[in-house]
């Protein structure tokens, strides 16, 4: 079952970059511009988990959550710049579940959001091994192995195998696969990932010139076959 996730946080270019990311990820994703418009879309929406950011018009987070624990029951995940010790505890004594300091990386909060909801027991967590076609994705012992052969690949070109095989046929933008890659997505950099691409087709495909796992999807990026998935 789709998780459903509320992202409140005034920036619209924070929200907008949220909502796509995460959808991508798999969840359902709705959005408020403040704490007094979150209460109106979280009783109506009744999401799964919360990602509040503290400083906000009409209604901060801290506000919000103070009167949206009379009401239900939420994980919440903040947002903030800056936090204080006496901000956390707050924040702690109001029910948040963990903090995520501004400027963060995609792929480390949507590893919170994940943790959070495992905790709460309602997300089983990602599988430890992805097998498709010919090859063996290990994430537990990071080891790959193609045709029961064991391929030597780099930590960047692992987890760019990884991020590829667990959603086949989707297509990855350049930037989308930097930051699983490298933690952040940097504009002048998510070149990189063509040279990684074609190290790692080097490695694992049966012949680079002609891959079969890793298709190139012009103007966007790259994606790995669904054909070959299993």
């Amino acid at each position: 079952m789709t998780k459903k996730i509320l992202v409140v946080d005034d920036e619209e270019r924070l929200r907008v970059l949220l909502q796509s990311y995460l959808r991508q990820e798999g969840f359902e994703v709705v959005t408020a511009v403040n704490g007094r418009e979150a209460l109106f879309v979280a009783r109506q929406e009744q999401p799964d988990l919360i990602i509040l950011d503290l400083m906000m018009p009409e209604m901060d987070g801290f506000s919000f959550m103070h009167a949206h624990n009379k009401e239900r029951s939420t994980p919440v995940i903040i947002l903030t710049a800056k936090l204080d010790e006496q901000e956390k505890v707050l924040g702690l004594e109001l029910g948040a579940d963990d903090f995520v300091t501004k400027p963060f990386s995609l792929r480390e909060l949507t590893a919170r959001v994940r943790a959070v909801l495992r905790r709460v027991g309602q997300v089983p967590p990602v599988p430890e091994r992805l097998r498709a076609s010919d090859i063996v994705l290990d994430r537990s012992t990071r080891l790959v192995q193609v045709e029961d052969r064991r391929v030597e690949l780099t930590p960047s070109e692992f987890d760019l195998l990884a991020a590829l095989m667990a959603q086949p046929g989707r297509a990855f933008t350049r930037a989308e696969l930097l930051d699983r890659v490298q933690g952040m997505a940097n504009e002048g950099y998510e070149r990189t990932i063509d040279v990684h691409v074609r190290n790692l087709r080097a490695k694992i495909e049966p012949n680079s010139r002609h891959p079969r796992y890793i298709e190139t999807v012009f103007g966007i990026g790259y994606r790995f076959s669904p054909e070959d998935y299993r």
